[in-house]
């Protein structure tokens, strides 16, 4: 069964109301969008003033929900993030004092500036959905994704994000700066940075995790695995390629291709689907060989090279 009605309208709500918020950028609300419905986290990697912050923020008020942001800096500590537990002297017993981690959209702004020590507190939650404190385990609210921003041409006081956090994201997006009618219109018109608030909610968080729930029933040929496989393949066989795409790549791929045909009306995944998607969900993961690299080879240039070569299914079944 596709799409109800009210899914459709939903979907198509939110995408106005994001659209509001960030002028001539329908692929990157699209793949935010994908994102949700598929509960992957996304981390996104721009130059300053395009728009990141604000696209997010607009997607956490049109959804409704607990939104929460955390300004990323060298002195934030893993407990400024995931909570602590403070002693209760009238109690005489430890109390848990959640920390912003626990929302249902939690935005961490500038993350390569935190250290590598404070990333790690992110681990856990990413993958497993709750954080540790104290040998306690706390859930995460359902839905719980994780946007992070940052930024491609400032070194001085970054830390690189570890290969393994990396991999927990499921696409790397790059909004990129507007065109040039696009830019004449915020120049002219009123749009401003704090656009986003005049974004009206038009979800609640409930309907965001029945359409999650949704993106799961949505079916996958066993051509259509055979091709994703084929082209994960790829990447590990490819001679500029030192580290492939993982497991969770091909995991996190097939389930943002449902997410695409959820959002497009469809109950069936086509080839389309993971080739337009391929870059972003599997690029960020892998690792080239340094003379491929000084070559100029990029990972994005090696999954097109993989995805233009690999066969696609001519026939499914639905």
């Amino acid at each position: 069964m596709g799409t109800t009605d009210n899914d459709i309208q939903l979907i198509d709500h939110i995408r106005q109301n994001l659209g509001r918020s960030i002028l001539g950028k329908p692929e990157a609300i699209e793949r935010l969008l994908i994102a949700l419905l598929a509960g992957g986290h996304v981390l996104l990697e721009d130059v300053p003033g395009t728009g990141k912050t604000q696209l997010v923020k607009a997607l956490a008020r049109a959804c409704g929900g607990v939104f929460r942001r955390i300004q990323c800096n060298p002195d934030l500590l893993p407990t400024d993030i995931t909570g602590v537990s403070i002693y209760h002297p009238k109690e005489e017993t430890f109390v848990f004092r959640p920390g912003p981690i626990m929302a249902n959209i939690l935005l961490a702004d500038e993350i390569n500036r935190a250290t590598t020590k404070t990333q790690s507190a992110l681990l856990e939650a990413m993958e497993e959905r709750h954080v540790t404190v104290d040998g306690v385990s706390h859930p995460l609210p359902v839905p719980f994704i994780l946007f992070a921003t940052q930024n491609p041409v400032e070194f001085e006081g970054t830390y690189l994000l570890p290969e393994a956090q990396l991999d927990r994201f499921m696409m790397k997006l790059s909004i990129g700066y507007p065109d040039d009618e696009t830019e004449r219109r915020m120049v002219l018109g009123s749009h401003s940075d704090q656009a986003w608030m005049r974004v009206e909610q038009v979800a609640e968080i409930e309907d965001i995790v029945r359409l999650q729930e949704r993106v799961r029933t949505v079916h996958a040929d066993d051509a259509i695995g055979d091709y994703l496989v084929r082209i994960i393949h790829g990447t590990r066989t490819h001679p500029g390629v030192q580290i492939g795409a993982s497991p969770r790549a091909s995991i996190s791929l097939m389930t943002a291709a449902r997410a695409s045909a959820l959002l497009d009306g469809r109950d069936y995944v086509i080839p389309d689907d993971i080739k337009h998607l391929a870059v972003p969900v599997l690029a960020h993961r892998m690792l080239l060989h340094t003379e491929a690299r000084m070559n100029g080879l990029t990972p994005e240039e090696v999954v097109r090279e993989v995805v233009e070569r690999t066969t696609v299914p001519v026939r499914l079944e639905r």
